[in-house]
Order: C-alpha cells, then structure tokens, then sequence
C-alpha cells in the first residue's frame, strides 16, 4: 500500500499499472493534475483474510489550487507468485 501511494505522489503510472491485478487494471491511467501536491497518507487497517488475500483501510490527503481533499478508501489485495497485487476498493 505505501509503495502504490508514493508512486502517486511521483507519478510513476508504470508501477502503479504493474502492482494493478490484471483482472481489474484500466488500459491505462492519467497523470496527477498539475499543482496537485499530496499530503500524507494514514493506514488505518489493515487485516490478512488468509495468505493470500488482504485488505487495507487508509486515508490519503492531497490539495488541488488550494482546496483540501481526501480519499477514504479500503482496498483489497491478492497475492500471486510472491506478489501482491492490487484488486479493486470501496471509498468512503
């Protein structure tokens, strides 16, 4: 989870697509807008189902030409090979 919200705070849209499970990743993803500048990122949860599946319940904060904003979002995660990848999520 934190390696996927530090590569939104740099941008690095081919990490984020590779760690995507192929089964939901879009074709493709827009970069971060201009003057977006990201602020933290809280966990707040996070619990194994089994060894293979887990979930993680964070809030990212960012700003945008001076408005404040946040994502609340658990997000579920499988593991294949030795790697976890990220499935899909439920903001709040």
């Amino acid at each position: 989870m934190r390696s996927r919200y530090s590569a939104f705070v740099l941008d690095k849209l081919p990490y984020l697509l590779a760690t995507w499970h192929p089964t939901t990743r879009p074709a493709s993803l827009e970069s971060n807008s201009p003057g977006l500048k990201w602020l933290g990122l809280q966990i707040k949860a996070a619990a194994d189902q089994d060894a293979e599946h887990a979930t993680v319940e964070f809030v990212a904060r960012s700003r945008l030409d001076g408005r404040a904003s946040r994502m609340h979002e658990t997000s579920r995660f499988v593991r294949e090979n030795g790697q976890w990848f990220y499935l899909d999520g439920d903001v709040r």
